[in-house]
């Protein structure tokens, strides 16, 4: 199975909503759209159901131009954030719901239930009805049922998001099996970029309503074509500087230079992005020296994130290990240009170095 979007896009009351979006989107591997809440993933999503019409371009499943088939004539399986299920019918029932209205035989239905059932941890609640369920536990039910279609289009709307961390992390590692065995092309949006990467497979990243890069998706978060797409896959928030490159030499606006490597570049303003987990609170060899103040330190378990302003600049730092610094304590912030990313006036990635491209 193969789905292709040419110039799809979607306009209302004169706004665009989706400019049109060129993508492949193969079986057998996650197709994940990564971007912030009103980036256009669920428009896109609906799209590729059939759920609302394009304004412009075409959509082919297998070559076929498909854009105007009536939804109900499509073979699609959608998963949404808010889980939907039948309050009168078992956890049974409702995975079983599509299965029946295709007028599977008994055993073949008791065969999909049961594996679908396993996989999202149901089987113990199967007799059970969705109102005497977790929210979770109400979420995999919906997803259970969307899986059993083996649909060869599946839709997954941030699936994962009402459910526990610990069940989270065992469904990320389990789905990318299921999306190789099935064949089906999944469609999976997220909001977080280390789910992106987790999962694997190809990601399209959106802003503001447009597919801002696409590939595979550790190619995208190492060399992102621009500023909005390394903002988009940057969690934290991107730390960004702005700065300048003269005679193949970058400095911060703040006078510190960075041996970057940006011969060849045109002169002029530029902005230097770096991920907070390739910033430093101790000293590194090489590295350059920022004076900082502390705002606020947040502990994840192992690890700690400390905001900081660099000057005028709000930045975060990942640090390894339990980190309480108090509010308004001064602190250092070690910047190894080995680890920067360039971006031109026009916001297109214009030098990367080695470090920075392996992280």
């Amino acid at each position: 199975m193969s789905v292709a979007l040419e110039g799809l896009g979607l306009s209302a009351a004169g706004q665009v909503v989706l400019h049109p979006v060129t993508l492949e989107l193969a079986g057998g591997l996650p197709n994940v759209l990564l971007g912030p809440t009103g980036a256009g993933k669920t428009t896109l999503l609906r799209l590729l159901a059939g759920l609302d019409r394009p304004s412009e371009g075409r959509l082919l499943a297998e070559g076929r131009d498909v854009t105007g088939l009536d939804v109900r004539k499509r073979s699609v399986a959608m998963v949404y954030q808010q889980f939907i299920n039948y309050p009168a019918f078992t956890v049974f029932e409702n995975i079983a719901a599509p299965l029946r209205v295709a007028r599977l035989g008994r055993a073949e239905i008791e065969a999909r239930v049961q594996d679908a059932a396993r996989l999202l941890r149901l089987t113990p609640y199967l007799a059970r009805k969705p109102l005497e369920l977790s929210g979770g536990q109400q979420q995999r039910t919906a997803i259970a049922r969307a899986l059993v279609k083996r649909a060869p289009l599946v839709l997954m709307d941030e699936p994962l998001a009402n459910l526990d961390y610990k069940l989270r992390e065992e469904l990320r590692e389990e789905l990318p099996k299921l999306f190789a065995e099935s064949g089906s092309v999944f469609v999976y949006a997220t909001t977080e970029p280390a789910e992106a990467l987790l999962l694997g497979g190809r990601v399209a990243t959106l802003s503001e309503g447009r597919v801002t890069q696409s590939g595979r998706a550790g190619e995208v978060f190492r060399r992102p074509a621009d500023l909005a797409t390394a903002r988009v896959f940057s969690d934290p928030p991107l730390n960004e500087a702005p700065a300048r490159i003269e005679a193949g030499r970058l400095a911060l606006a703040t006078g510190e230079a960075l041996p970057v490597p940006v011969g060849g570049l045109q002169d002029g303003p530029c902005t230097v992005g770096i991920r907070a987990h390739q910033l430093s609170l101790e000293p590194l060899p090489g590295a350059v020296a920022l004076p900082a103040v502390v705002r606020v330190s947040e502990v994840t378990g192992s690890e700690s994130y400390v905001h900081l302003d660099v000057g005028p600049l709000p930045w975060v730092v990942l640090a390894p290990g339990v980190r309480r610094p108090e509010p308004g304590e001064a602190a250092t912030v070690w910047l190894d240009p080995q680890r920067c990313l360039v971006f031109g006036a026009d916001g297109r990635l214009a030098a990367v170095s080695a470090l920075a491209e392996a992280a």
